[in-house]
């Protein structure tokens, strides 16, 4: 059976979860990341040397890296689910989740720290708002693809791209600002909220 090790209220845990949901397959989670469990002890960091969560375990072979993760689990139990074979159609899915990571995420740092995390010391509402501004710049472009039709982010079908900007999607909405309305993003979201695994880990309580 598969090992996850982080905890529940990890942004990254929670695609892992997702994506296990929609395969069918059975796992077993072990809390990890602070405040409940250190990651940067010996013990995990033979794991992941990064001390970072998620770490996957399956049948002794150890993985970190979330997207990474997204990938493997469909490779091994989605037989074209959530990961087409289709060369371009692959390539699309995988484009979507390298920006969900690489330009999406870093310009809510700030934001999510004050306005969810409520982290002591991001407290600067220049900073605040110019963390939104950005953020909000990368949700428009993601409204735009949108809008043009495709009920998921890279064309017909749902797909590993679709948990880790659904996550992302989660959180925007989740912030208590003052910031735009996305129609499009919008009706995505409640789209992804419909599936049961969507709805279980876009819970109110795990922004």
């Amino acid at each position: 059976m598969l090992k996850v090790l982080g905890r529940v209220t990890s942004i990254n845990v929670r695609k892992v979860l997702w994506a296990a949901g929609e395969l069918g397959l059975p796992y077993e989670r072990e809390d990890w990341g602070l405040p409940l469990r250190d990651p940067k002890v010996p013990e995990f960091l033979a794991l992941n040397p990064n001390g970072q969560i998620p770490v996957l375990i399956d049948d002794g072979f150890g993985l970190w890296e979330s997207n990474a993760i997204l990938i493997y689990l469909a490779e091994k139990a989605g037989d074209g689910r959530l990961l087409p074979g289709r060369l371009q159609e692959r390539a699309r899915v995988l484009q979507w989740l390298g920006w969900q990571a690489s330009e999406l995420n870093p310009p809510w740092g700030y934001a999510v720290n004050a306005l969810i995390r409520k982290t002591p010391g991001y407290d600067d509402p220049e900073q605040i708002a110019a963390s939104l501004r950005a953020w909000g710049a990368k949700m428009a472009l993601l409204d735009g693809h949108l809008a043009k039709g495709s009920p998921f982010v890279a064309g017909a079908e749902f797909s590993i791209a679709d948990i880790a900007l659904g996550l992302s999607v989660h959180r925007w909405m989740s912030v208590q600002a003052d910031k735009p309305v996305f129609a499009a993003v919008r009706e995505y979201y409640e789209r992804l909220l419909g599936r049961e695994a969507g709805a279980r880990w876009m819970g109110a309580e795990t922004p």
